[in-house]
């Protein structure tokens, strides 16, 4: 069963200064934690039910956690967890960090600029994931890679995205490949000739693209519209323009 004191544990990694100070995250749900199976986060412990410990014992028993793995009841794991829906595995995950990269020949490395909300980030790692982007840059005003909220609308992709946080209007500056960027008054992405090796920049809903951040921007695109909405979702947008490059 689960101790008191791992549930304090469990319940304050909900907290990003928690997860800073112990090195430590949560993931949950079958979905996340079978992809975190497959990868080479360091899991410390799993807490879950007598059927998702039977149904997966081989697994377990791959990954040599059997002695880490500890029995709870259904809503013993929806009481300690973040999530509503979650009732059968839970695991505590040290955290990585990830250094911010070189850009390679044919890579594309998208970049995130103030965008807070976790689940507009976990979404848009989710994409960057569908369209082949293994690394992400984000200001160090984003939401934190290791929020609750944020792992799970990743829907395991934080598992193969790398994601780093770094001041970007320095960083940016000192690359030599294009540099695009989301604006309401960029040219029509569908007539732009689009790099192979480049940077995406993407902006928050309600601030858009800094002005620091602006200044650096080599290329500005825009999505067309056809209809009458006044703007678009970041993460919605981020798929529409990486769909384009990827043509």
């Amino acid at each position: 069963m689960i101790s008191k004191n791992q549930l304090k544990l469990i319940q304050s990694l909900e907290q990003k200064k928690q997860r800073k100070k112990s090195g430590l995250f949560l993931v949950q749900g079958e979905k996340n934690v079978a992809e975190l199976f497959a990868s080479d986060f360091d899991i410390v412990n799993l807490f879950a039910t007598v059927d998702y410990i039977n149904q997966h014992a081989a697994t377990l028993r791959e990954q040599s956690l059997v002695e880490r793995t500890i029995e709870a009841t259904p809503d013993a794991l929806q009481k300690a967890g973040t999530l509503k829906t979650n009732n059968s595995v839970i695991a505590i995950v040290k955290c990585k960090a990830f250094t911010v990269p070189s850009i390679q020949d044919n890579e594309l490395i998208l970049v995130l600029d103030q965008v807070g909300d976790p689940g507009n980030l976990g979404t848009i790692i989710r994409v960057a994931d569908w369209y082949g982007i293994q690394r992400i840059i984000c200001s160090p005003d984003c939401a934190d890679l290791y929020n609750p909220k944020v792992i799970a609308a990743t829907m395991g992709s934080f598992a193969r995205v790398q994601v780093s946080h770094t001041e970007l209007p320095e960083y940016l500056a000192a690359q030599n490949k294009p540099i695009y960027g989301a604006f309401l008054e960029g040219e029509n992405i569908h007539k732009s000739q689009l790099a192979n090796s480049a940077f995406i920049v993407m902006g928050s809903e309600s601030h858009g693209i800094s002005e620091a951040v602006a200044k650096v921007i080599t290329d500005k695109v825009t999505i067309p519209n056809f209809g009458q909405a006044e703007s678009l979702n970041v993460a919605m947008a981020t798929g529409i323009i990486l769909d384009n490059f990827k043509r």
